[in-house]
């Protein structure tokens, strides 16, 4: 079972997550507000840095056929929750994977 870490909100300030709040949340809208975060220069953002890491492997989960659909859009709702309450939460089993640094 995959470690879950403690929200890392005590390293970034509320002024990041404040300004990166839409950047983060559009990051959950698959592979095109993935390019729109990387574009706007997002991962300057420490709050959307992560979740940025947490939509990749969400996303990605899309790929198995049926049941991986099912929790493609679970772990979005999760993360986009997450993310529009300003909290660096981990999401469960794909949320320890660190894409981009």
């Amino acid at each position: 079972m995959a470690d879950h870490k403690e929200p890392k909100t005590a390293t970034v300030s509320k002024e990041d997550i404040e300004q990166g709040k839409t950047m983060a949340i559009v990051t959950y809208l698959g592979l095109i507000g993935l390019v729109v975060a990387l574009a706007t220069d997002g991962k300057k953002n420490e709050f959307v840095r992560f979740h940025m890491n947490q939509a990749i492997p969400a996303i990605l989960v899309s790929l198995i056929p049926f049941v991986g659909w099912a929790a493609c859009i679970i772990l979005i709702l999760l993360g986009i929750i997450n993310a529009s309450q300003g909290e660096m939460k981990r999401l469960p089993v794909v949320g320890n994977f660190e894409i981009i640094k």
